[in-house]
């Protein structure tokens, strides 16, 4: 299809962006051709209009889909461009933090600036043999894959390391090294491959420094040849080093630093040996202050001086060499702070004895005069004469720079020169690899001539690369014959002529150089006159006459020309290295002068200054006169070309591998992604060249069968054909029209970029289709059949509830008409009587109430009358005396007002007559004041009014209240009359209340005093029964005490001795497994010695060379099913070593054996005590369950007594365990055994406390008795003495009295307290006494438990002690208290010994006695009989007459013959027949059979002779057969037999429990072989362990294949689309194993062992062995391959598990530990699988991974990669809740599990029920010179 036709709506495609390079948007609608502009959505939803370019018309880069996001190859990517590229590494590297990714045949790796836990042993073995495709990409990948390219097709391999400073080239290198180092182990016990490792921190000491962009950047290109014999194991290196950066040792930018040994050597000055050195701290030497930043984070420069000498050390500098160099080192220090004083402009001179310059000399053993004088003059020679001319200051300075710069390049050549001489390789050189570590392109504000150099490199190795890459490509194609078209790729060639062809940029500077006056100036202007507008690659700046610009494959770069001459030239003056040269103290001086006369230039051969070394020998030219002259005039430039050339001649010569190192960011900030940059590097290494190359052509490329699978979905059942290829093709022609989208090869199909993309759009569509349409159908059926279901529940529950509620209804309808008429009756009656009783009520209060209504109002009346009466008087009286009153003062004051007014007229008049105008004036006023006079006049006679009427009203008030008052008056005078009647009344009764007073005291004292009297003694009735009752209850409650105080001890006791005895088993379990694991590992360690001092032996006694065995490894299609001990077990098993090597490996072999007998020793004393331990607690069980039985046969009426002593028995036996455990904890701190002899059962203290203990249960027991009849007396008596309901009368107290009295005569309550008081104080006594007993026997156990206590502390200080004491003397302190524990053993066991010879003697003497008499009783029964049976009769008395032929189960053989029983019967035997037709373990038998007639016959040396050619000759059969499961499983069940015979018929009696009365007979009798037993059991764990390594050989193999990547449920997981690193495939061709291969391989092996016969818990632990091995090498690859963390693989895998859970139980081992080992592969799969989304996700995971370590989820999160686009990622901040949620989890940080280790395994004890004279030797086997006996 046309690629415009993929930008539809919703495609989402890259445009370019000025911060982020490339931002990701969406179209919102579909392209049509023609359109010039593209609706876009950014992913943070602003829409834009995107304008494309009017000529080119090209449409922005498409987006891969999310699944091909992160893959682990970039040319797996449908759309192969320079976003795609940035995206799949910024999503890898952030978000999976995943720093490592494939381009190709290219590695990228990313700088995280961390470190990371993923450069172990255990990830260098998990890459070790596997194919490149399979894992996830590494660096260790890339180096397996050049190891294995070397061996399959004898060519040597390189690997390319390069990148800009700071982006990890030398830790990629080092890592490479050391993959190398220890994958292929060395071919001699020289370390070479250590030494090799040991290179690094020397190299990185003089060769890197600190940068601005790096702290440990290198400043020098290297190229190691790591050699390799014909076994491919390392057997010495070589090294070449170019362009060191010389400018360095005298110049540091700002921020930058020297090289790293200058500051090592300053950190170490105060040492003793460097106080020679005169040095101080770095900031005193201008050599190392002028960056400013002597220090750098994190590292200790006096460590790494540590370090690097001991790398010398290793490497054989010796220390003499070792401080020659630092004296050097310190000198370079001091001359740069030697100082110049100018004389004039064209001379200086040096201050006298100045310090630097002293010290400088005295270092290098030269005369300061001499040196003074030629640092400030030079010698001009001419061809007649010789000038000494004085030079400035700053030539001075600049000589004495050049001369420090030389010194050190010769100093750091002659490193090298050692470190190539220890690294040597003494045999052949068969082939290489060679790691080079180059820096790569730069560029800079000011780049000079090192940049110049740098980038020539660059553009020569990129050239290298391109042809590479076109040469595969082309390779690929021509194999798949498909039709080859030339792909246009960028070749630098013409920048390489730019520089290095005639009339270049070398060329004119080497030209320059040799002009007398030649300068950078003069060299500048040559090169525009040649180049510029001539060549396109050259270029000149604008504003700039001393610059070039020169075009290289990254990027344009700008040189400066200012010091280029300079540096190509390198001048030293000769006068300077002939004053050095004089010095005769200082031999190293001399060897680094001497050895520059030798190489071509007195500089520098190359740039490091010598000729790099190649394969190819290189003949030294003979010297002839006048071409000294010449070849010494080479310049750097030169040199450097020349050194290029030779490392791409050996490029070309080798298999290249390219390693690419990006740095994410210039800030050093861990996983932090700057696209600028990134982009930058991916341009100038080669990546985005590698990319268009593959993309020009078929990028994606598939096989047939996987091209099948994954798109099967698209074809429908008539397309599919029996040939998958034409299918494929069918299918391919319907779905692309364009058939030059695609190719079909051979064995794949190769698309162009972008038709993986749309097959996927077309599947996802498919897909998406088909899943609706199975929603539809699937919900459609769902929602029907709820819906009938939910329709036939809604009909019946309606049904019944409608006949519930009718039903409901017609009760209810009853029950209301009875309720009715119930009601109607009821409410008649209440109503009817309500009514009555209302009427009857009604009629009595109103006559009451009108009778007493009646009698108030008469009294009110005649109150009233006589009121108004009284009323009448006294208010006409008051009247008339305040109308008298009024009417005078009235008249008064009328007089005196109208006198005052008249005089006032009068007055007034009188004026007024005189004059008329005034009375004219007042008459005016006087008119007005009359006018107001009459207004006050009608005023004041309305308030008259007013007034009369109020007095009217007061007067008819005082009026009624006169007649009320004269009423109450009358009132009161009755209720007077009637009180003094009362009055009298209460008086009288008052009397009579007196009298009755009076009566009722008399008779209430008489009652008093009756009732004081019976009070009295029902009270001393009742104390006398409390008492009793208290005293009963005391004693109850002191016994319920005493009981529940030893029941709550003894359940204490007993629930902590359960708890600590579960605790210390399981620690003893746990110890001594790991002492096991030691001690199995030892075993193994000296198995391994011995078979390879075996061979060394042979191989010495023949003095011939065996032939060495070709390399081990197959090629890269079947190097993932060898396991990696082909690369160190096997290869360092058959190697052969100098005959010197021999006496050390004997030592180590008997350090190994010491330590082997002394572990030996201590296992064997922990299976003693455990075994005793387990015996004391079966005889403590058995006496329980006799206890038990005995308590149960007698009576039930003791039921009590026999529960109460057998509880207290347990509490017994639970102390005495507890001190048997504190006293066997004791023992195994102290190493000693002790008896417990005072808490063992049948001692005395034992006893006595047993003893003690009984009796006081007996007493109680007894008084339990008593006081229980006592109680039932009282109980009688309190019936009888019991009071009757006191009525409070005379007759009750009299009766009671007379009661008492009565009782008090008979005397029984006397009686009664006395014998209770007597019992009482008899138990109390009793009690004292057994309590203080109880205490006494109590303090007795704590003090011997204290005592105890002390001892262990006591000893555990002893021990403390020896612990803190130096390692030997540690040693000696435990030997001298071990020999003193085993003499004081060996006193006690002689003088047992001694007692058991005494009673011996005594037993023989009595039966030589019985024997006697039995001979004279046999002599007279003979006299009877005739002579021929005397002849019968056996001659010696004592032994038994046998009935015909009864063997006793032996086998008698000769001596000579013991060579042919063994060569017959282990080393010629086939185990096949032996285990299909004859017995299990029948070999055994027989062998043990021959061991009893030996002891029988009391031969040792026959014994010995023969138990140790049987061990030999198993190890002779396991040698030679040791790869063939059939034979190790046959001889290791056959030893456990020979083992478990030797214990059964040994005589002891903890191995004679499951023996016939016959098989006792059959024990030995002379001879103990318990040592025997131990080196048997010892050789059944080598077996074992060789057992497990044959298991492991051919599970391998198979487990990858068959647990990950088969699909054993087909269709759950799709192939995604692979890169060039194909992975192997997952679909299952012939060749496949698969999920049943392993299952039949596991019936195979099961069969096999129990056909052998081998104990069932033996093949418990092989099962257990065999399923771990599985688990953990699934799970490791799983955790190395992104590709197998998906959703459908964990349901793969969960599936693989139940069928191997299935096979477990088809054969009964559910119970081995076998599936517990596959937990974590189980937890694994399952988080595959779970959501992981919320923070309940995550606490669900966390809950659930427990047998997961942190390192491990965190990882399976990261790698999880959706197969399909339903599927969605785990986000980063779901992976931090994960850590965050699990930082408190203790684990191990390691992130791959142990796929080696080997759980230690047990013999246990398993007796034959098979009788020995049974056994019949069949013919088969050879026997025949074995007679049964």
């Amino acid at each position: 299809m046309a690629a415009s036709e993929l930008y539809t709506k919703y495609a989402r495609v890259w445009i370019p962006d000025p911060e982020e390079v490339w931002k990701s948007a969406e179209l919102l609608k579909d392209y049509k051709p023609g359109d010039k502009v593209l609706q876009l959505r950014l992913e943070e939803g602003k829409e834009l209009e995107y304008c494309l370019d009017p000529k080119t018309k090209e449409l922005p880069p498409l987006r891969n889909p999310d699944i091909l996001v992160g893959e682990n190859d970039l040319t797996a990517l449908s759309y192969l461009h320079e976003p795609a590229v940035l995206h799949n590494l910024k999503v890898r590297f952030i978000d999976s933090k995943l720093i490592y990714t494939y381009c190709g045949i290219v590695l990228v790796a990313i700088n995280p600036y961390e470190q990371l836990p993923i450069y172990g042993e255990d990830i260098i073995n998990a890459y070790s043999g596997q194919n490149m495709g399979d894992m996830d990409p590494h660096i260790f990948a890339v180096a397996e894959e050049a190891y294995k390219q070397m061996a399959r097709d004898e060519r040597n391999q390189s690997i390319i390391v390069s990148g800009e400073s700071g982006a990890g080239k030398t830790v990629s290198a080092k890592y490479a090294m050391r993959y190398f180092a220890t994958v292929s182990g060395s071919a001699s016990e020289a370390n070479v491959e250590e030494k090799v490792l040991a290179s690094n921190p020397i190299m990185e000491s003089i060769g890197n420094a600190k940068t601005t962009r790096n702290d440990n950047s290198s400043r020098f290109g290297k190229y190691i040849e790591i050699g390799f014999d014909k076994r491919y194991r390392i057997i010495g290196a070589n090294m070449r080093t170019y362009l060191l950066e010389k400018s360095r040792v005298v110049f540091q930018a700002e921020e930058e630093r020297n090289y790293h040994i200058f500051y090592q050597l300053c950190a170490s000055a105060a040492l003793p040996e460097f106080k020679t050195l005169r040095l101080g701290n770095a900031n005193f030497f201008h050599y190392t202050k002028q960056g400013g930043s002597p220090m750098i984070d994190g590292v200790d420069d006096a460590k790494e001086m540590v370090n690097t000498r001991q790398a010398c050390t290793l490497l054989g500098i010796s220390d003499s060499y070792q401080m020659g160099i630092f004296r050097i080192l310190a000198g370079i220090l001091h001359l740069g702070n030697v100082e110049f004083a100018s004389r004039d402009s064209d001379s200086c001179t040096v201050p006298p004895k100045h310090e630097p310059l002293t010290i400088f000399c005295d270092l290098m053993g030269v005369e300061y005069e001499e040196m003074s004088h030629w640092l400030c003059h030079r010698k001009l020679a001419t061809a007649t004469e010789t000038y000494i001319k004085p030079i400035s200051k700053l030539h001075a300075i600049n000589a004495r720079d050049a001369l420090a710069k030389h010194i050190y390049a010769n100093l750091f050549n002659w490193i090298v020169d050692h470190v190539n001489k220890a690294l040597h390789a003494t045999v052949k050189q068969h082939s290489f690899i060679g790691v080079l570590d180059i820096y790569g392109f730069e560029t800079f504000e000011i780049n000079s001539f090192e940049q110049f150099c740098i980038n020539y490199a660059n553009e020569k190795l990129q050239q290298q690369f391109n042809m590479h890459v076109f040469k595969l490509e082309q390779e690929e194609y021509m194999k798949e014959q498909i039709p080859w078209t030339l792909i246009d790729f960028y070749d630098n060639q013409p920048c390489i002529n730019l520089i290095e062809a005639k009339m270049g940029v070398l060329d004119l500077l080497d030209e320059e150089c040799k002009m007398p006056k030649g300068s950078d100036d003069s060299w500048a202007q040559k090169l525009y006159n040649t180049h510029l507008n001539k060549c396109a690659l050259f270029e000149k700046p604008r504003m700039s006459n001393k610059a070039f610009i020169i075009k290289h494959f990254a990027d344009k770069v700008e040189y400066q020309c200012e010091g280029f001459l300079e540096k190509n030239k390198d001048t030293v003056y000769e006068e300077q290295i002939k004053v050095l040269k004089s010095s005769k103290k200082f031999k190293l001086l001399l060897e680094l002068f001497q050895d520059e006369e030798k190489v071509l230039s007195p500089t520098s051969a190359t740039p490091s200054g010598r000729v790099p070394l190649s394969r190819m020998p290189i003949k030294p030219a003979k010297a002839r006169p006048g071409q000294a002259s010449k070849e010494h005039k080479k310049t750097v430039g030169h040199q450097f070309r020349n050194s290029l050339h030779l490392l791409m001649e050996t490029l070309n010569a080798t298999t290249p591998h390219y390693v690419r190192c990006i740095k994410p960011n210039d800030f050093k900030f861990p996983f932090t992604f700057d696209e600028k940059r990134a982009v930058q590097q991916l341009r100038a290494c080669g990546v985005l060249e590698t990319i268009r190359i593959s993309a020009a052509g078929f990028p994606s490329r598939w096989t047939y069968q996987e091209f099948f699978s994954r798109y099967r979905v698209l074809m429908k059942q008539k397309d599919v054909l029996g040939d998958r290829k034409q299918t494929c093709k069918n299918v391919l022609e319907k779905l692309i029209q364009d058939k030059d989208k695609y190719q079909f090869g051979k064995t794949k199909i190769f698309f162009r970029a972008g038709q993986v993309a749309y097959l996927e759009k077309i599947r996802a569509d498919k897909l998406r289709a088909a899943c609706i349409r199975i929603q539809k159908t699937i919900r459609g059926w769902l929602m029907r059949k709820k819906y009938m279901r939910m329709r036939r529940a809604a009909i019946t529950i309606q049904r019944h509830v409608r006949g519930y509620q009718a039903r409901c209804y017609a009760t209810f309808l009853r029950r209301t008409r009875a309720a009715i008429t119930i009601q109607k009756f009821q409410r008649m009656y209440v109503v009817r009587k309500r009514y009555r009783c209302m009427r009857d009520a009604t009629i009595a209060l109103q006559a009451l109430l009108r009778g007493y209504m009646v009698r108030n109002k008469y009294q009110m009346m005649l109150r009233e009358h006589k009121c108004v009466v009284l009323q009448k008087h006294v208010r006409g009286w008051l009247a008339r005396r305040r109308y008298r009153r009024t009417l005078r003062a009235i008249v008064y004051l009328q007089c005196c007002y109208r006198r005052m007014m008249a005089k006032r007229e009068l007055k007034k008049l009188k004026i007024e007559a005189r004059s008329v105008e005034r009375y004219k004036k007042l008459h005016i006023g006087l008119e007005n004041k009359i006018m107001q006079l009459q207004r006050k006049i009608d005023e004041q006679n309305k308030e008259y009014k007013s007034l009369l009427e109020k007095m009217n009203s007061l007067e008819l008030t005082y009026s009624t209240e006169t007649e009320k008052l004269r009423s109450d008056v009358e009132r009161l005078r009755m209720s007077e009359e009637e009180a003094k009647n009362a009055t009298n009344r209460v008086l009288s009764l008052q009397e009579e209340i007196a009298k009755l007073r009076k009566e009722l005291h008399q008779t209430q004292s008489e009652k008093k005093s009756i009732e004081e009297r019976a009070d009295k003694y029902k009270h001393e009735t009742e104390q006398l029964v409390s008492e009793l009752k208290e005293q009963n209850s005391l004693l109850k409650t002191e016994k319920e005490e005493l009981n529940r105080r030893i029941h709550d001890q003894a359940k204490e006791i007993t629930e902590s001795m359960e708890k600590k005895l579960v605790e210390e088993t399981k620690q003893l379990e746990l110890d001594l497994n790991d002492e096991r694991l030691r001690y199995q590992n030892l075993l193994n360690e000296f198995s391994r010695l011995e078979e390879r001092y075996d061979d060394l032996k042979d191989e010495m006694n023949l003095m011939v060379s065996i032939p060495k065995p070709g390399h081990k490894r197959t090629d890269s299609t079947h190097s993932s099913n060898e396991s990696e001990y082909t690369f160190s077990s096997e290869i360092t098993e058959a190697e052969d070593l100098p005959l010197r090597m021999e006496e050390p490996s004997e030592k180590k072999a008997a350090l190994d054996m010491s330590l082997f007998l002394k572990l030996q020793k201590r296992v064997s004393e922990l299976e003693q005590e455990k075994q005793s331990l387990q015996d004391e607690l079966d005889r403590k069980e058995e006496q329980a369950l006799r206890a038990k039985a005995k308590e149960e046969e007698r009576p039930p009426i003791r039921g009590a007594e026999l529960e109460y002593e057998s509880l207290k028995r347990q509490e017994l036996e639970s102390e005495n365990k507890k001190l048997k455990n504190e006293l066997n904890e004791l023992q195994k701190a102290l190493t000693e055994t002790r008896a417990p002899e005072v808490t063992a059962p049948g001692a005395p203290a034992y006893r006595v406390l047993l003893d003690q203990l009984t009796s006081v249960s007996e007493e109680l027991e007894v008084r339990k008795e008593e006081v229980l009849i006592l109680r039932s007396q009282l109980v009688s008596q309190k019936e009888a003495i019991q009071p009757k309901e006191d009525k409070h009368t005379m007759t009750d107290a009299t009766i009671l009295l007379e009661d008492v009295q009565k009782m008090k005569d008979k005397g029984e309550i006397a009686q009664a307290y006395i014998g209770l008081k007597e019992t009482n104080r008899l138990l109390e006594s009793q009690l004292q006494s057994q309590k203080k007993s109880h205490e006494n026997e109590l303090e007795s156990l704590r003090g011997e438990i204290q005592s105890l206590k002390e001892e262990n502390n006591r000893q555990q200080q002893l021990l403390a002690q020896n612990l803190q004491l130096p390692p030997e003397a540690r040693i000696e302190a435990s030997l001298q208290h071990e020999i003193t524990r085993l003499t004081n053993e060996n006193l006690d066991l002689m003088e047992q010994l001694e007692k058991q010879d005494k009673t011996v003697r005594k037993l023989k003497k009595q039966l030589k006695v019985f024997a006697k008499k039995i001979g004279e009783l046999e002599v007279g029964q003979m006299e009877n009989t005739s002579p021929g049976q005397i002849i019968d009769e056996p001659i010696r008395p004592v032994n038994i007459p046998r009935k015909e032929k009864d063997f006793q189960g032996m086998l008698e053989y000769k001596k000579e013959d013991e060579q042919k029983l063994v060569k017959n019967l282990i080393l010629e035997l086939k185990p096949r027949g032996v285990a299909v037709n004859l017995i299990p373990g029948l070999p055994a038998y027989i062998l043990f059979m021959c061991v009893r007639h030996a002891d029988y016959l009391n031969d040792d040396q026959k014994v010995r002779s023969l138990l140790t050619s049987t061990i030999n000759g198993i190890k002779k059969v396991l040698k030679k057969r040791g790869d063939d499961f059939e034979t190790v499983s046959f001889w290791l069940s056959n030893t456990c037999r020979f083992l478990h015979c030797l214990k059964q018929y040994s005589g002891e009696e903890g191995f004679m429990k499951h023996n016939t009365p016959r098989q006792n007979e059959h024990c030995l009798t002379n001879f103990d072989l318990a040592e025997y037993r131990q080196v048997l059991s010892d050789l059944a764990i080598q077996i074992y362990q060789q057992l497990v390594r044959v298991l492991e050989n051919i599970l391998q193999p198979m487990i990858v294949s068959g647990m990950l990547e088969h699909e054993t449920i087909q269709g759950v997981s799709g192939v995604k689309p692979t890169g060039l690193r194909k992975r192997t495939s997952s679909i299952a061709d012939e060749g496949t194993y698969t999920l049943d291969s392993i299952i039949r391989q596991l019936n195979s092996f099961h069969s096999v062992m129990c056909q052998h016969g081998m104990d069932p818990e033996l093949i418990k632990q092989v099962v257990k062995q065999m399923f771990y091995i599985i688990g953990a090498i699934t799970l490791n690859n799983l955790l190395l391959r992104k590709d197998m963390c998906s959703w459908s693989k964990g349901m793969q895998i969960r599936y693989n598990v139940s069928q191997l859970e299935e096979w477990l139980r088809d054969k009964n081992l559910m119970n081995s530990g076998a599936k517990e080992t596959l937990e974590p592969l189980i937890q694994a799969a399952q988080l595959l699988q779970v959501k992981k989304k919320t923070d309940e996700d995550a606490e669900a995971i966390c809950s659930m991974c427990n047998a997961l370590t942190t390192a491990q989820i965190v990882k399976v999160l990261n790698l999880y990669t959706p197969v399909n686009e339903f599927e969605e990622r785990v986000l980063v901040s779901f992976i931090r809740t994960i850590q965050v949620r699990l930082r408190d989890r203790k684990d191990s940080p390691q992130l791959l599990m142990d796929a080696k280790h080997i759980f230690p395994v047990t013999f246990p004890f398993n007796p034959s029920s098979l009788a020995l004279e049974t056994i019949q030797i069949p013919a088969s086997l050879g026997l025949g010179f074995i007679s049964r006996v």
